[in-house]
């Protein structure tokens, strides 16, 4: 019998994927063919939902996922995406039912009662953290780094990769090195700290380098990278480098730096952080950092399934690793070509 691997195999896309067409998920970004080529070779190979109903019959366990982003900011911000397709997918493999809960759901809190464990997958205000723990024990938060010592929480390894970042460009020789970061609230408009910021000023204080002057707030799109790298320009301290906090910010920066005359890199160097697909394909090719997003959502996932059936208690804070990938926007400074 067939199963949903089988057709993501021949489909050449995600089972995830294939298990939200297969199942008329109404938020999935796919283009119509890839939609209908999906649903041919489900018919093709005489594919059936029975399998999976006896199978999520066996399995009681039911998975809550509550989103920090709606379904429309999500596509157009693939990292929570891909967090919730690793989520869901370790769930269909699993046989583990799901309830997702967008933000602003009518009854959707009411929706999570019988849930045997939660993720939480985003940026959340003291008060809304309270309220998931009074939902279910046993959760996740993904994402965001939670201070309450009795609650799991797995996030990027942001320090490590800023350092990575600014040790590849100082090795390159330099020292004016620009910030372009979005600014992110929760609640009734509690402003979080972005660690990529604070990992970027205690670095360039430690090597007594300007960990002000170059630093620009915004959000995290392309069009506020292109206003940020406008007004850095339009200053009187160019700097030799950008470290965007997102790949979006980059091509947004990018655009800017091309517009006023500049080389990218051979005036300015420009590191992004994602790794998203489009940054391979950009000219020139983006180097930046993978974030492996999908892998938390899977990390995260088998962290709650596993937890049900554990006696211990004890809370995990783990942060996932994120390598730098070197490509062709960054040059050194004594170079200048």
């Amino acid at each position: 019998m067939a199963t949903i691997r089988d057709i993501a195999k021949e489909a050449g896309v995600s089972a995830g994927a294939v298990s939200r067409i297969l199942n008329n998920d109404a938020t999935l970004s796919v283009a119509p063919e890839t939609r209908e080529h999906v649903l041919a070779i489900a018919r093709k190979l005489n594919y059936t939902k029975s399998s999976r109903k006896k199978a999520m019959a066996k399995n009681t366990f039911t998975m809550g996922i509550v989103l920090w982003y709606t379904a429309e900011q999500e596509l157009k911000d693939s990292y929570y995406l891909r967090v919730r397709q690793g989520v869901e997918d370790f769930c269909m493999k699993n046989a583990i039912r799901v309830v997702r809960i967008f933000p602003n759901e009518p009854d959707g809190l009411k929706q999570l009662a019988s849930v045997n464990g939660l993720i939480c997958l985003g940026k959340f205000s003291k008060k809304e953290i309270d309220t998931f723990l009074g939902i279910c024990s046993n959760i996740v938060f993904l994402d965001m780094v939670v201070d309450e010592y009795n609650i799991t929480s797995l996030t990027l390894d942001f320090e490590r990769a800023v350092y990575d970042v600014m040790d590849y460009l100082t090795g390159l020789g330099h020292t004016k090195i620009a910030l372009l970061v979005g600014c992110e609230y929760v609640g009734d408009g509690e402003r979080l700290v972005d660690a990529r910021t604070v990992a970027y000023k205690k670095y360039m204080e430690h090597r007594e380098m300007d960990a002000d002057t170059y630093v620009r707030e915004g959000s995290f799109t392309a069009k506020s990278g292109y206003d940020m790298m406008m007004d850095l320009l339009d200053s009187s301290n160019l700097p030799t480098a950008v470290f965007a906090a997102n790949d979006a910010i980059a091509l947004g920066a990018m655009k800017a730096i091309k517009e006023r005359g500049y080389k990218i890199p051979r005036d300015i160097s420009i590191v992004g952080f994602n790794d998203e697909e489009s940054s391979t394909f950009i000219t020139p090719p983006l180097t930046t950092i993978h974030a492996p997003s999908y892998d938390m959502g899977q990390h995260g996932a088998n962290l709650v399934y596993v937890a049900s059936n554990l006696s211990i208690k004890t809370p995990l804070k783990a942060k996932i690793p994120c390598p730098l990938v070197i490509r062709e926007s960054c040059a050194r400074v004594k170079e200048n070509c």
